[in-house]
C-alpha cells in the first residue's frame, strides 16, 4: 500500500456543509504531516483555517484559507473552504484551481441533501473528489443510510474505499477494501494492522463486490476477471481507482473522526496514490491551449491590513519568478501561505498554488500571463439575493465608501452594490444576512468605515385611473419691473401599464409661442418625480391644449411654473393609485420541499405561474412565480430554512401592479401621508 509515488505537488480543496468539520480536518492533516506541533480548535479560535478575524468572531469559515505541508516528498496545498451556502462563491472560485476535493460530511442521512449543489458543481467541472464521512463518534449514526443518501445526491457512483469497524457506536478501526487488511485506530498515532474481524466478513465482502463492480463499469479487463471469479490483483484495483477518480468517474468514500485524527492518514495515502497529478489537471483545464509561457489564474483576492493586496493563484504552466511581469503588472513577491502566515519564495513551478502580491487591477477568476489575450473559464458569479441599504455613520466618510467597496468586490465577487435611481439609497447586495454582516465588519475593521443599515425602500410608483379633459394652470407674479406670466390648459389621461410618459401639444394659432412649450414639458416632468401619494408618477400622457401668454412678462420659467400648478390640480382629479414592482422569480428546490415553497410564495402575495422538473437536476423542481418586491427582503432566509439551506432563486423585474387598497393606505401613511407638493 506504500508504493513509490511520483514526487511533486497536489492541490486539494476541503469542502462540505457548515459544521461538518472541514477546518478540524485541515488542522489534523497539518498535525499528522508534522507541519504544526499542536492542533488548534474552532471553539478556541486558534486554527490555521479560521485565521480571519471575521471567522474567529463567528467560529465559522467565511473565506478560503490556504495551507501548505509536505508528506512523503509531496507538497500538499490544502484549501479550506467555507461551508455556509452564503459563502459558496468563495468555494466555487477556489475549486477550479485544485487537483481534487475532499467532501466532508456528517453521518446524518437528513443532512446529506445539503451536498447536492456542491456535487453538481464538482461534476459539472469534472473535479475529482472523495468523500470523508466525519464525526463517526456521533450518537445514533447510520452508516448504510448515509451511504444510500450520498448515492442519491451524486451523479457519479460512490465506492466505499473503507469499511468502518465499530464497537457499538464507537469507531475503532477500518478495513481497507483494496487489500482487505483490517486496522485499529490509536489516538495521535498511526493505525495498527489487526486480524480481519470475522463478524464483518459477509458485510465487507458485499461492499467490496459493489466497489469492484463500480470500477469494472469503466475497465473491461476487470469486468472479465469478475465474471470469471478471478481475484484481481491489488495493483490493478489501485490503478483503476486512480484512473477513475482522476477522470471524475467514481467517488471513493472514507470514514473517520478528524478531531481524533482517525482516518486522516489513510485519506492522505489515498490522495498520494490516487489523486491526479497537477500535470493531469492542467491538461484537462488547458485542453488545446498550446505554449509553455507562464500562465496562472486567480482563485482568491485578499486585502490585508499590513501587506496590501494578495492574489492566491494556481500556476497552470511555466515558472513564476520574483518580480515577473504578468498582465503588464510587475508582481511584488511570491508567497506560500499557512493561513495568514506568509513564506517568501523566489520561484514556483507549474502545479503550485501560491500568493502573489500587488497585482493591482486583477480580480478573482482572472487569467494572468505574459500573453494577456488568454482567458481561462472561471466560476460563474452567484446572483445576489439579499440586500441592505447602507449609510456611513460619519457623513464625511461617504467619499471613501466607493473605493472601499470596490476593494471588497475584488475580494468577493458575489457582492454587488448600486446607488438606486429612484430611492437614492446606496444598496449592498449579497448572498444572505451573515454574508452582508461579514462585509460590514470588514468595512469597519479594514477601512474604518462603520455603517448604519436598514432594509432598502421599495421603489413604489403612482399612476392614474381616469382622464381629466382640461385642467387650468396660471402663474402670475409681479414684483417690480418685468413680471412672470404663464397660462396653460392640460389634458391628462392614463396609458397602458409599462408605457411610461408621453408629452404632446396641440397648440394652434400661436396662443403659446413655441419657445415656451419646452418649459411646459419641463414643469410636467418635474411634478411627476413626486406625486400626491409621495412617489414618481408613470404611465400617463399629458397634452398641452391651450393657453395664453404676455408679450413682456411671459418666459419659459413662468410656463414651467404654470404647468406644475395645472398638474397639482389635475392629478388628484385623475384618481391616483399606488403601483408596486413585481418580480419574476424562479425558485430551485428539491422536489420534497416543493409544496412548502408553493406555500411560501402564496403567503407572500405571490402568483404561482407553474412548476416543473429542473433541467439536469434529478429530484429537483423549478417553481416560477410573480412576487411583489415588497415581499422579497427575507425571502431567501425563509427559503433556505424550508429547504435545508439548498433552495435558491433567480429574479428579475417584470412589471408594475396596483397595490391592494389596505396595503396602499399603510404604505402612503408610512411615507408621510402622501402630502404631495
Amino acid at each position: 500500500m506504500n508504493e513509490k509515488v511520483k514526487s511533486g505537488s497536489r492541490n486539494v480543496a476541503i469542502v462540505g456543509p457548515y459544521l461538518s468539520g472541514k477546518t478540524t480536518l485541515l488542522e489534523s492533516l497539518l498535525f499528522v504531516t508534522g507541519t504544526i506541533s499542536r492542533k488548534g480548535s474552532v471553539k478556541d479560535s486558534n486554527t490555521v483555517g479560521d485565521s480571519a478575524a471575521e471567522s474567529r468572531d463567528r467560529q465559522m469559515s467565511v473565506e478560503v484559507s490556504a495551507a501548505s505541508t509536505e508528506y512523503n516528498d509531496i507538497r500538499f496545498t490544502f484549501i479550506d473552504c467555507p461551508g455556509s451556502v452564503e459563502f459558496a462563491q468563495e468555494t466555487y472560485n477556489a475549486l477550479i484551481g485544485v487537483d481534487a476535493a475532499i467532501v466532508v460530511c456528517e453521518p446524518i442521512r437528513e443532512r446529506v441533501l445539503t451536498l447536492a449543489p456542491l456535487f453538481k458543481f464538482l461534476d459539472d467541472w469534472e473535479i475529482p473528489h472523495l468523500v470523508f464521512v466525519n464525526k463517526m463518534d456521533r450518537a445514533n449514526i447510520h452508516v448504510l443510510e448515509t451511504l444510500h443518501a450520498l448515492k442519491a445526491v451524486s451523479s457519479r457512483p460512490l465506492v466505499a474505499h473503507q469499511y468502518p469497524i465499530m464497537n457499538g457506536e464507537q469507531l475503532t478501526g477500518f478495513i481497507d477494501m483494496v487489500s482487505e487488511q483490517a486496522y485499529q485506530y490509536h489516538p495521535g498515532a498511526p493505525a495498527d494492522p489487526i486480524p480481519f474481524p470475522e463478524s464483518l466478513k459477509e458485510e465487507e465482502h458485499t461492499a467490496r463486490a459493489q466497489m469492484l463492480e463500480a470500477l469494472a463499469n469503466f475497465d473491461d479487463h476487470l469486468l472479465e476477471e469478475l465474471l470469471e471469479d478471478i481475484e484481481p490483483p491489488q495493483e490493478e484495483i489501485l490503478k483503476d481507482l486512480k484512473m477513475e477518480l482522476g477522470a471524475d468517474l467514481v467517488v471513493p468514500v472514507f470514514f473517520g473522526i478528524a478531531e481524533q485524527d482517525y482516518g486522516v492518514r489513510p485519506l492522505l495515502e489515498a490522495l498520494l496514490r490516487e489523486a491526479p497529478e497537477p500535470e493531469t489537471t492542467a491538461e484537462r483545464r488547458l485542453k488545446n491551449l498550446k505554449g509553455d509561457t507562464p500562465l496562472a489564474q486567480v482563485l482568491k483576492t485578499y486585502y490585508t491590513p499590513q501587506g496590501g493586496k494578495l492574489s492566491l493563484v494556481r500556476v497552470w504552466r511555466g515558472k513564476l519568478t520574483d518580480g515577473i511581469v504578468l498582465n503588464g503588472i510587475r508582481t511584488g513577491g511570491i508567497y506560500r501561505l499557512m493561513g495568514q502566515q506568509q513564506q517568501f519564495v523566489n520561484q514556483v513551478s507549474a502545479g503550485e498554488i501560491v500568493a502573489l502580491s500587488r497585482l493591482e487591477g486583477v480580480k478573482t477568476g482572472d487569467t494572468i500571463s505574459i500573453e494577456q489575450q488568454i482567458k481561462l473559464p472561471k466560476a460563474a458569479h452567484l446572483e445576489p439575493v439579499y440586500a441592505l441599504a447602507i449609510t456611513p455613520e460619519k457623513r464625511n466618510d461617504e467619499v471613501k465608501l466607493s473605493s472601499a467597496i470596490t476593494k471588497l468586490l475584488e475580494e468577493d465577487s458575489s457582492l454587488a452594490w448600486e446607488q438606486h435611481g429612484d430611492t437614492h439609497e446606496v444598496i449592498l447586495w449579497g448572498q444572505g444576512e451573515i454574508h452582508l454582516q461579514v462585509t460590514l465588519d470588514r468595512l469597519r475593521r479594514k477601512y474604518n468605515l462603520p455603517m448604519t443599515t436598514h432594509s432598502p425602500q421599495v421603489p413604489y410608483k403612482e399612476t392614474i385611473r381616469k382622464t381629466v379633459a382640461s385642467v387650468h394652470g396660471r402663474y402670475k407674479h409681479q414684483s417690480g419691473g418685468h413680471g412672470q406670466f404663464g397660462d396653460v390648459f392640460l389634458e391628462i389621461k392614463p396609458l397602458p401599464r409599462g408605457t411610461g410618459f408621453n408629452f404632446n401639444e396641440t397648440i394652434v394659432g400661436g396662443v403659446i409661442p413655441k419657445q415656451y412649450i419646452p418649459g411646459v414639458e419641463m414643469g410636467v416632468r418635474e411634478f411627476l418625480t413626486h406625486g400626491p401619494l409621495g412617489f414618481p408618477i408613470v404611465d400617463l400622457a399629458v397634452t398641452l391644449t391651450n393657453g395664453s401668454y404676455h408679450n413682456v412678462d411671459s418666459s419659459e420659467q413662468a410656463f414651467k411654473q404654470a404647468a406644475r400648478l395645472a398638474m397639482q390640480t389635475g392629478i388628484p382629479q385623475a384618481e391616483p393609485t399606488l403601483l408596486e414592482p413585481i418580480l419574476r422569480v424562479d425558485v430551485s428546490t428539491p422536489s420534497e420541499f416543493t409544496s412548502k415553497v408553493l406555500q411560501l410564495v402564496s403567503g407572500r402575495r405571490g402568483q404561482i405561474l407553474g412548476y416543473e422538473g429542473r433541467n439536469d437536476w434529478q429530484g429537483w423542481d423549478n417553481v416560477s412565480a410573480y412576487l411583489p418586491q415588497a415581499e422579497m427582503q427575507n425571502f431567501i432566509v425563509e427559503l433556505r430554512s424550508l429547504t435545508l439551506g439548498v433552495g435558491s432563486f433567480h429574479w428579475e423585474y417584470d412589471h408594475l401592479q396596483e397595490v391592494p387598497e389596505k396595503l396602499a393606505e399603510r404604505v402612503i401613511h408610512s411615507n408621510g401621508n402622501g402630502n404631495g407638493k
